[in-house]
Parts: structure tokens; sequence; C-alpha cells
């Protein structure tokens, strides 16, 4: 069996850009403008950003994106699965591979922000599955309420 294989990406492929795309309509259309926070392709592309890719048999499944705080802490972005394979693990995988790299890198703390909306459930129940709990607005952040901010002690 194949197994799921998590690479760096320099967020430059017309598959990744694709698939990034997919993920911005689906932020636009359960937030209002001011409530997403996902990062364009060249915030995705900062020196302070380490962004991956999941494929399986050379088919892209899905990405994610470290970004570095102050204070050996680091943000999770721009997780996003294809339509296609929720609901697999591709997810859960990632996450894992982040946290991991945070760890490596002696990181404390993770932080995220996602949305507040029903659409969004998923993925808060994935973060809370692996251990993190919501928190105030971090890192630049303000009080919304389409936002749910979340953090965990490594």
């Amino acid at each position: 069996m194949t197994e799921l294989v998590i690479t760096r990406d320099d967020v430059r492929s017309d598959e990744i850009i694709a698939l990034l795309d997919a993920h911005l309509t689906l932020m636009r259309s359960l937030s209002p403008p001011e409530s997403t926070h996902a990062l364009d392709l060249d915030g995705l592309r900062a020196s302070n950003i380490t962004f991956w890719r999941a494929e399986l048999a050379g088919e892209l499944l899905g990405c994610g994106a470290l970004k570095e705080l102050a204070g050996n802490a680091g943000e999770i972005k721009s997780m996003h699965t294809a339509a296609a394979h929720r609901g697999k693990g591709v997810a859960a995988a990632l996450l894992l591979h982040v946290m991991a790299t945070a760890r490596e890198r002696g990181y404390k703390k993770l932080f995220l922000e996602t949305g507040s909306q029903p659409g969004f459930k998923p993925a808060r129940s994935l973060y809370a599955r692996h251990g993190f709990t919501e928190c105030p607005p971090f890192e630049g952040y303000v009080p919304d309420p389409n936002s749910v901010f979340m953090t965990i002690n490594l």
C-alpha cells in the first residue's frame, strides 16, 4: 500500500497554486472578507514560512504551513485538504508533521486561527483531538466573532 508522502514545497507549481486557490475560495465562502486570514501566495513564500504538500501515489491531496513567531512559537497556516480526500486522515497527518517540525525547532507553543462558522467545525474538532485549546487572539489578531483562536503547549 502506498503511503502518504509529506514534502516541503516552494509554492510555485500550477498544481499547488490551484489547491491554494480552492482553499482561498472556500475560506472566502465561509467567512466575511475582514475575517479571512489565509495567506496569499507571496505570504506563503515568505522566509518565516515553511510550506508542505501531502501526496499519495503522486496525487496532491493537501497542504499546510508553519509560520515562525517570536518567543519560540509558531502558527499553523493554510491547512487544506482537497475536497475529494477529506475525512481520510490527510489533515491529521499534516498536522502531526507540522507539530513534529515545531518540536524539532524548539518551539514551546503553536497557535492557529480558524473560523467559528459551522463549516469550520471539522477543523476545530481535528485541532481539539490533537490537544489544541481555545485561547485569546495572538500575534496581531484582534477579537472577532468569526474567528476561533487555539493553542497547544509543545
